[in-house]
């Protein structure tokens, strides 16, 4: 295959690369051959794929395929998540290169479903950072823009789907980890709610709180067959009606967002009262600075967790592990057991309190970003941990809510700014993710993306 080929089957979407399998113009095998072409092309550039499985894939790829939209279509898995076959560093230079030999059931879920794996997607250490960073390789480029990152923990995969490398990759999300790359790459990216997919990864109690995984891609109907994929059981059918939308652009500390975002959610609130959306301009009825607090308490013991795992191993963490990861290790121990408490305090008080809301609006539209995405640099791993916290949590001022009340939240691509992704973002009820696809739909469909593409790319 040449490459002008590669990367004119790149341009298509999922379900369109699927749909040429079926029909017999390509094999599931010739989309993975192409897929390592645009590898081969592009990452040196962009630095997005870790862990290169090209063998494995042409493996999988010569086996019978399910009956699935998505069969045949290559795809890429975050470095943290297990897959057989292939080492989990995490994005550290702690962890072992050895290949797993077994997976969880959402991996299970996703290979059932006949997508090819052709490797592993770049992520910061142990997706502690929204950029993508870590020491143990080059940092991640945003294809929009060399000088700035797609964003993290999901970075690889965001910039790997952007460029076009493959339709679809592994994200997940615990503080905006798939929502982050979504916007800074203008991509689609469905943080699910608590509870609403099969088991990802072994049992952590903060994890399981916060987190939630799913596929990015550049189409609705690609994530949407992603989460049906993974999802637990019985689909709730989509609110069959107009919406009422709530429309916030202040951040949980209570700022403002950056003026570019806060013009892109205006755009985002008339639009979808063209369509005949009722919308309202409201902020969240809840303690925002206690929220924000919540999360960083979480964060910092999550990240004192990949000190005392390490440590455990008998290695030195000031050695291996990365600066910021030492440095939450550090702030950990200066927190007041009362600190954590107040944390699990919002993890119970949040979700019935945003129900309450959600009584009154069905979807609540904000800025998925407080700001534009970062130069390269701004929010490496070598910063100061005090500095870097602050920039951290200033600019994820809006995703961090939906991983604490447990509820799910989507990043649309509708716009740029500056020549830069800058999405908006959807949030629903527990359950609302049906809701969310469709309403995204119908955005996609007023305000077609499909046809922008950035500078680096197959395009």
């Amino acid at each position: 295959m040449k490459l002008a080929e590669a990367f004119a089957l790149g341009q298509l979407d999922g379900h369109d690369q699927a749909a040429l399998v079926r029909l017999g113009e390509v094999s599931a095998l010739e989309l993975t051959e192409a897929a390592i072409l645009r590898i081969e092309a592009l990452d040196p550039e962009l630095h997005a794929v870790s862990y290169r499985a090209y063998d494995q894939a042409r493996g999988e790829a010569s086996s019978p395929l399910a009956d699935s939209p998505l069969a045949g279509v290559p795809w890429l898995v975050k470095d943290s998540l297990d897959y057989p076959g292939m080492p989990s560093l995490g994005g550290s230079r702690s962890k072992p290169d050895t290949a797993k030999t077994s997976a969880f059931p959402y991996v299970e879920r996703i290979r059932a479903g006949g997508l090819i794996a052709l490797g592993k997607s770049a992520m910061p250490e142990f997706g502690l950072l929204p950029v993508t960073e870590p020491l143990i390789r080059s940092a991640t480029r945003n294809p929009w823009s060399a000088q700035h990152s797609p964003g993290g923990s999901s970075g690889g995969a965001g910039a790997a789907v952007a460029a076009g490398l493959v339709p679809v990759a592994h994200g997940s999300d615990g503080a905006g980890s798939i929502r982050i790359p979504a916007s800074c790459c203008g991509l689609v990216g469905l943080k699910p709610g608590r509870g609403a997919t099969v088991r990802v990864r072994s049992r952590h109690v903060i994890e399981d709180l916060l987190v939630g995984d799913g596929l990015m891609a550049r189409s609705v109907r690609d994530v949407a067959v992603g989460f049906s994929l993974a999802h637990t059981g019985q689909m709730t059918p989509a609110v069959d009606r107009r919406l009422r939308i709530a429309v916030t652009t202040r951040t949980l500390s209570g700022a403002q967002a950056a003026p570019e975002l806060m013009a892109v959610t205006i755009k985002g609130a008339k639009l979808c009262e063209s369509l005949g959306h009722q919308v309202s301009f409201v902020d969240y009825p809840i303690d925002g600075p206690a929220a924000e607090a919540a999360e960083r308490t979480l964060w910092i013991h999550i990240g004192a967790d990949c000190v005392d795992a390490c440590r455990a191993t008998g290695q030195d963490p000031g050695a291996v592990l990365e600066p910021w990861t030492n440095a939450l290790g550090r702030m950990a121990a200066a927190l007041p057991v009362s600190a954590l408490e107040a944390a699990y305090r919002q993890l119970t008080d949040l979700p019935r309190q945003l129900d309450a809301f959600h009584q009154a609006y069905d979807v609540v539209l904000s800025p998925t970003l407080a700001h534009l995405p970062p130069l390269i640099g701004e929010q490496a791993p070598t910063v100061d941990g005090d500095t870097l916290i602050e920039r951290m949590f200033g600019f994820l001022g809006f995703t961090p809510l939906q991983n604490l009340a447990g509820t799910p939240a989507i990043s649309l691509p509708l716009y740029e700014e500056k020549e830069l992704p800058a999405g908006i973002m959807f949030a629903g009820n527990r359950g609302s993710e049906p809701t969310l696809l469709a309403l995204a739909t119908e955005l996609e469909t007023a305000l077609p993306w499909r046809n922008r593409w950035p500078m680096m790319s197959v395009c």
